[in-house]
């Protein structure tokens, strides 16, 4: 049995890893890459495996950095099944048919550029019609239900607690006359979130692959950010400002739903929510909140108290969805203060970014962030205290509040992962940890092993690795991996020369002297003269 790490390898998204065993070649997860410009290259790479020989693939979630590749998965040839949970499968049927439209819009502004530089135009990682087709691969199964793909392999999905339908991987694998159990914990959820399960405490393993998103970090508990959830909307609705709140369409939106409507329905405080309107703006979070409300096998015990006393979790008299851009628009010229909740949650795509370029600026708004910020997205930028970002290629101040509630993050914190492993009667040998920023990993790999002696391994993308950890091939070639850093150095300085000019513009003439702008001149006037000598190479 060997284990090839294809992304998530330090670093958060993009979710994808190859097992050989028992004769077989399966993926778990094919997921896009977000965040940095040099994660997001590798959405557009040939996938480095051979895709003829990938027998089938299973799926442990629906969100886009777990499935976002499948549609250029089967665009690319593959033709095996894919096995998810029912939720899974059928979110998948708006999300990846959502992604293609996304790829579809994002060239659109491409090739215009493309065109006006005289370049040929080029066409999207894969459309909305793929992720449409790609959906024909799909079969879905229950939780517990045990999936035999030879008499040597065989898997089972458990309730992960993550999302609707989000799932850990049991494999039971028969190789040279022994029988071992590698699981993979796929997003591993938070205690105590509103409308699904907490992840399921498994009996054990032999060899886990285990994300580390927030492995080096504790979150605030639920009970307690709820009310400062709800506080936060009614101070700044009495200002006079909006709530605009980024958030993944599926998941974390319909969460947030939950909680505005348990408010609503207490005494006091549930007339002044009431009072509040609040939008729901992304026609892919809309749809994903007609499948929650059909998915009540779903539900955790408080979700399901509601619906027996006729009171749909997800419902209430002052929620607004919005489908159309027009309506959309039109959230941003009406001044009554409200509620928006846009996707997407990281800021880089969607109307949100519209959301931002309209309230950002004003002191009366706040931005409240509820989810993970991959580095380089607009999203961490804003939550990281800048104070100039650029939208649409316009510079925008950040004078709105900006806050965080980590709470409802739909991950669990270390000491819920920690937890999840001491519940486990037997350990693991060995634990891959993914799914995580590098110091991320590095604290968890720590805490395991203090608190177990369990051995850790920290895989690097397109790594090989028998389960025990032994490190088999280190695939990456050594000219990709330059060129990826020299995209990332690149991006780096450009963020150092915005940052710069807005210096320059606004602050520098109030705190240096002439003599120190004559020298600032010089270095870049140095630098210009390397950049240029760069050039050159490339002739």
């Amino acid at each position: 049995m060997n284990i090839t790490f294809y992304g998530a390898a330090r670093t958060v998204t993009g979710s994808c890893h190859m097992v050989e065993a028992c004769g077989k070649k399966f993926l778990v997860d094919c997921g896009l890459f977000q965040g940095k410009l040099t994660d997001q290259m590798q959405n557009y790479e040939d996938f480095p495996f051979d895709i003829s020989k990938i027998d089938f693939m299973i799926l442990t979630h629906a969100h886009i950095d777990h499935s976002g590749r499948i549609p250029k998965l089967y665009k690319s040839g593959f033709k095996g099944k894919i096995y998810a949970t029912n939720a899974t499968v059928n979110l998948c049927s708006i999300m990846l048919a959502d992604s293609g439209h996304i790829q579809e819009k994002e060239i659109e502004w491409v090739n215009k550029k493309r065109k006006r530089a005289g370049k040929k135009p080029t066409d999207p990682m894969y459309t909305a019609q793929d992720g449409i087709d790609s959906m024909k691969l799909f079969e879905g199964i229950n939780y517990d239900e045990e999936v035999v793909i030879n008499d040597e392999l065989s898997f089972v999905l458990v309730d992960a607690g993550h999302m609707l339908g989000s799932s850990i991987v049991e494999l039971y694998i028969k190789e040279n006359g022994k029988e071992e159990k590698l699981v993979f914990s796929g997003d591993l959820g938070n205690l105590d979130m509103p409308i699904i399960k907490d992840p399921t405490y498994i009996e054990g393993a032999d060899y886990l692959v285990m994300e580390s998103t927030y492995g080096d970090r504790l979150h605030g508990k639920i009970e307690d950010q709820s009310s400062i959830f709800i506080q936060i909307l009614l101070d700044t609705i009495n200002r006079g400002g909006n709530v605009i709140i980024p958030s993944f369409a599926v998941g974390r939106t319909q969460e947030i739903l939950y909680e505005i409507n348990k408010y609503a329905a207490l005494k006091g405080i549930g007339e002044k929510i009431n009072k509040i309107p609040v939008y729901v703006d992304s026609p892919l979070a809309v749809n994903a909140t007609k499948i929650f409300k059909e998915s009540p096998e779903y539900y955790d015990d408080d979700a399901l108290r509601y619906l027996l006393q006729g009171d749909n979790p997800l419902e209430f008299d002052n929620l607004h969805f919005v489908n159309s851009a027009e309506e959309s628009q039109a959230l941003n010229e009406d001044m009554t203060p409200k509620v928006i909740i846009s996707a997407s949650g990281m800021c880089e795509v969607g109307r949100i970014k519209h959301h931002l370029k309209h309230n950002l600026y004003r002191p009366e708004c706040t931005i409240l962030f509820v989810g993970f910020q991959a580095e380089g997205t607009l999203g961490k930028k804003i939550m990281s205290g800048e104070r100039v970002v650029k939208i649409f290629g316009e510079e925008i101040a950040v004078n709105a509040e900006v806050r965080t509630l980590d709470a409802f993050s739909g991950h669990a914190d270390k000491n819920g992962m920690l937890t999840w492993i001491s519940n486990m009667v037997q350990k693991p040998k060995n634990i891959f940890l993914v799914h995580g920023e590098y110091s991320s990993e590095q604290a968890l790999k720590n805490a395991i092993y203090d608190k177990f002696k369990i051995p850790c391994t920290i895989p690097n993308y397109e790594e090989t690795y028998s389960p025990e950890g032994n490190l088999i091939s280190s695939g990456a070639s050594e000219y990709k991996s330059t060129r990826f850093d020299i995209l990332e150095l690149l991006s780096f300085l450009k963020e150092d020369v915005d940052t710069m000019t807005n210096s320059v513009k606004d602050e520098i003439k109030h705190n240096v002297t002439e003599e120190e702008l004559v020298q600032i001149r010089r270095k870049l006037n140095d630098l210009k003269e390397e950049i240029a000598n760069i050039k050159s190479l490339k002739r």
